[in-house]
């Protein structure tokens, strides 16, 4: 018998602090720079983002999500065979924060790996989950994380700030005779690796005080991505998912992309042939939640009825390097 993955439970987790546009927009006034926020504002449709204790770090993020879903599913953290967390805002260099994730959450039996393609990270480990699944019959239930805590590696001064807001949200998958999964496409150009990260504190530039003084182990924008590397990267997967996997978009029920810009999903919703309407969206009351943000934004959709039993959902992110990752699977 066959056997696909299967999404039994979501959640997400949302830290307590807020930070509204209006704070910022004093900061950066303060500073000499009064015309950011409102700028950031109109290109992405962002209006708050929330931020976790200071002492906090990424696998106490992904800890509330990660309860809450197992919760959800009525499962217990000893019953977790396998945790995958996705996140570019990691606890350490190493080790993985899935296995300090794994050990908060008490998930003993779990083993565990991260996924680090950035914000393309969730679907990319979605897709991992349903392969591994799908091919061993003992794994029985996996635990998919994506976490985000990158406002906590960017200097308070730089402007990017506004779109960091912090966050988790997390799945249970398990095995089962219909799918469940469908299919993944993904893609990727390495072209594009200088342009915005974190380039001090690896193997290329180990980090040094000088590193540290001059603000290359935090995260930088260093050149702007054109508009097309999502519009058409985004609207070249989803084609690409449809064709190979059969479906087409008058079958999709829902679309969860990447949260960094209304307007963008808007434009990618119309080449795709969707309704916007189908393309939940968070980044207005959340900000940009980064790695975490599609698996927020598909609880919310969950949660609020917008997804049901039997839909078919389709997952497209994008991160950077850039990495691209989309899937495509059917509500249990």
């Amino acid at each position: 018998m066959t056997r696909y993955a299967t999404i039994i439970s979501t959640a997400h987790y949302l830290p307590e602090r807020k930070i509204t546009n209006e704070d910022l927009d004093k900061h950066f006034t303060s500073i000499g720079i009064p015309d950011v926020v409102r700028k950031f504002a109109e290109a992405s449709g962002i209006t708050q983002r929330f931020y976790a204790p200071e002492e906090w770090c990424t696998s106490d993020l992904a800890l509330p999500a990660a309860q809450e879903a197992l919760k959800r599913a009525g499962r217990k953290p000893e019953d977790v065979d396998l945790i995958i967390l996705g996140t570019d805002s990691p606890d350490y260099i190493t080790p993985a924060t899935s296995v300090v994730l794994q050990y908060k959450l008490g998930a003993k039996n779990a083993g565990t790996f991260d996924i680090s393609c950035a914000c393309a990270s969730f679907p990319a480990a979605i897709a991992s989950a349903s392969g591994i699944i799908a091919i061993n019959p003992s794994i029985k239930t996996v635990l998919v994380v994506g976490a985000y805590m990158m406002h906590k590696l960017c200097d308070p001064n730089d402007p990017t700030i506004f779109f960091y807001g912090d966050g988790a949200g997390a799945v249970v998958m398990e095995g089962g005779p219909k799918p469940g999964f469908i299919g993944t496409a993904m893609q990727a150009d390495g072209s594009f690796h200088p342009n915005w990260g974190i380039y001090s504190g690896g193997t290329f530039e180990p980090a040094s005080e000088e590193s540290v003084k001059a603000g290359r182990t935090k995260v930088k924008l260093v050149r702007r991505y054109p508009l097309e590397v999502n519009r058409e990267g985004w609207t070249n997967l989803f084609h690409r998912l449809a064709k190979e996997n059969n479906f087409t978009s008058n079958d999709v029920d829902q679309i969860i992309f990447t949260q960094v810009s209304k307007p963008t999903i808007e434009f990618v919703a119309q080449a795709c042939g969707v309704p916007v309407e189908k393309c939940h969206m968070v980044m207005d009351k959340w900000g940009y939640t980064g790695s975490s943000s599609i698996a927020m934004a598909f609880d919310d959709a969950v949660t609020s009825e917008k997804i049901k039993s039997g839909d078919l959902v389709v997952m497209i992110g994008s991160g950077v390097g850039y990495n691209q990752a989309s899937v495509a699977f059917r509500m249990g």
